[in-house]
């Protein structure tokens, strides 16, 4: 894996472990040589991720809109800034530019953005792995809400099973990378269990 998208906060959250963790996934991502995509924030959980990763020498790409850039909210000490029109070129930009795509801690701009490059894996848009970091069980109960609405079909099980899942980042940087190899088709079988 070359390079990861990464969705998460602009802010910072209420518990300081959502942002522990954004600093450990950071400086992790740049240890293990994979480049960095993400929102181009300075703020928040986006702005510790930016940074623990540019610390440990990694590449940042920062993709942003610029409107956001002229309210002054883009980090500017990223390897590189792309800068678009929208929200939409923002997140084709970001999918461009990874092999995978995770969220971290975040709220509706994060689900939006995850949504939507999942969605696109399940129309064949891409086959780029999707996942979620459910490091201390943050995102549990979207997961059980997903699980109910597979069950009362409105989610093929398959489209579920899709999704990468782990508690860690080591573990779910095995399950992308083993994704990525046999990216030709989704992946079945080892997502929500």
């Amino acid at each position: 894996m070359r390079r990861l998208a990464v969705f998460l906060a602009s802010s910072a959250g209420h518990d300081p472990a959502h942002a522990e963790l954004a600093a450990h996934v950071g400086a992790e991502l740049a240890g293990r040589g994979i480049g960095l995509v993400y929102g181009g924030g300075r703020r928040g959980l986006m702005g510790v991720l930016a940074d623990s990763a540019l610390a440990a020498g990694g590449e940042v790409i920062g993709v942003m809109p610029r409107s956001m850039v002229e309210r002054e909210w883009a980090h500017e000490r990223v390897t590189r800034l792309l800068l678009c029109d929208s929200m939409h070129e923002r997140k084709a930009l970001m999918a461009e530019h990874a092999n995978a795509f995770v969220a971290l801690p975040g709220g509706l701009g994060t689900l939006e953005e995850l949504f939507e490059v999942w969605s696109w894996r399940q129309l064949g848009f891409h086959t780029k792995p999707v996942g979620f970091l459910d490091a201390g069980g943050f995102w549990t109960p979207l997961l059980g809400a997903l699980r109910g609405i597979a069950d009362s079909g409105f989610l093929p099980a398959a489209s579920l099973d899709d999704l990468a899942v782990a508690p860690d980042l080591p573990g779910l940087l095995e399950v992308l990378e083993e994704r990525l190899r046999h990216s030709a088709q989704p992946a079945h079988g080892e997502g929500l269990r």
